[in-house]
């Protein structure tokens, strides 16, 4: 055996989320993948242990010291009761001693401080991506906000290392908890990974999907705080002036608890005739999608709340401009690349639609190998020895 093999860093991931969440489904999938891009000897070893349910999605994971281990998860209730009962956490310490791991991501259940005999040392990190039950906790409920709120505070108590996606995400948590001092906050904003960059059937997908050859794209689930409605207002008011551009939306329609939401959008466009100038797709092959997004004028943001943008990721991996919301994360993700309206304003929006130039093709942002090396370096700092 080399000295790199013997050298590298034994890291575990947890793969177990709900099958319709793809923003975690596809945060894991581009971790695991973006580690290719780190020179041979700072590659680590992973560990997946995944849920069965997400057995396909294992397959796009693609990487030379990469093990996949399906896994039988405790579920949450029972899960903290047997680790107050035994004083064990079992949603860590096997992982951690059957597999020598040098570190485990993502552990959000942490019951109980770690117990440094049973760990040997391995880091375990949380991830959080971000905290709207505090900004709009309507679209959780009460039952869901107590549980989430209850599970953070335990997880914020027990926990040393904690991964946020964003540096907006962690001033909110310093704003609403009480951080210990030795806590280790670690800022590791993700990064969109693509397979494949040709994109050079655009014409047969617009033949498929009905489109117009210049458009704008939203790819965001159906839900409330994603503000579909400020890009149908904004499309009513250029209507009304005789302006007219097209908006293709992506991502899954109808599921349960956005039964209204989905009301009113179908009621904004049936009564404003919105149908000629908005196409809804619904969920459509990975490839498809990202090769509508290369070729959209922009891709259009307008969400209430983000931890950090998948979508804008993809578009910055595409070199794609982007219109958004002027969050702070979204401004903290494109900076002066971005355009951003204010989140409320189908005014503002209408006007930046209206005047949006076309893209050349030119390089917007950082090179895509560039990105990607330094995220997989940021992972791999949380795991390095402390000194």
């Amino acid at each position: 055996m080399n000295s790199a093999a013997k050298n590298r860093l034994r890291i575990g991931i947890i793969f177990n989320f709900r099958k319709g969440w793809m923003g975690g489904i596809i945060y894991v999938i581009n971790l695991v993948n973006a580690l290719n891009f780190l020179e041979d000897k700072d590659q680590p070893e992973i560990i997946v242990f995944y849920n069965k349910d997400l057995e396909n999605f294992t397959k796009e994971m693609q990487y030379p010291f990469l093990k996949l281990i399906p896994w039988e998860f405790t579920g949450f209730y029972k899960g903290y009761l047997m680790t107050w009962f035994t004083r064990k956490n079992v949603f860590a310490d096997e992982f951690i001693t059957r597999y020598h791991l040098d570190g485990l991501y993502p552990i959000n259940d942490r019951p109980i401080a770690s117990n440094k005999r049973l760990t040997g040392g391995a880091t375990i990190a949380a991830w959080i991506p971000d905290l709207q039950h505090k900004f709009y906790p309507h679209f959780f409920g009460r039952k869901r906000t107590f549980l989430r709120e209850q599970r953070i505070k335990l997880l914020l108590s027990n926990t040393k290392d904690l991964v946020v996606s964003s540096h907006d995400v962690e001033g909110h948590f310093r704003k609403f908890y009480r951080i210990k001092k030795d806590l280790r906050i670690h800022v590791l904003q993700f990064v969109s990974i693509i397979k494949e960059f040709s994109f050079g059937n655009a014409d047969e997908l617009f033949e498929k999907y009905k489109l117009p050859p210049v458009y704008f794209m939203v790819s965001n689930q159906f839900t409330n705080h994603k503000n579909h409605l400020v890009i149908l207002k904004a499309l009513q008011l250029l209507k009304s002036r005789g302006s007219q551009v097209h908006v293709v939306f992506t991502g899954k329609m109808e599921f349960k608890g956005n039964e209204a939401y989905i009301k009113r959008i179908r009621t904004m466009v049936a009564e404003n005739a919105l149908e000629n100038c908005t196409s809804f797709l619904g969920v459509i092959p990975r490839q498809d999608q990202l090769c509508l997004m290369k070729h959209a004028r922009a891709i259009v943001q307008p969400s209430l709340f983000e931890g950090w943008s998948t979508v804008i990721e993809d578009a910055i991996s595409l070199q794609v401009p982007v219109i958004a919301s002027d969050l702070p994360v979204n401004i903290e993700h494109l900076g002066d690349k971005g355009t951003f309206f204010k989140r409320h304003s189908e005014q503002e929006l209408a006007d930046i639609l209206a005047a949006f130039p076309s893209h050349n093709g030119s390089n917007i942002y950082e090179q895509y190998e560039d990105r990607i090396n330094r995220y997989g370096k940021a992972f791999l700092k949380i795991f390095a020895p402390q000194s």
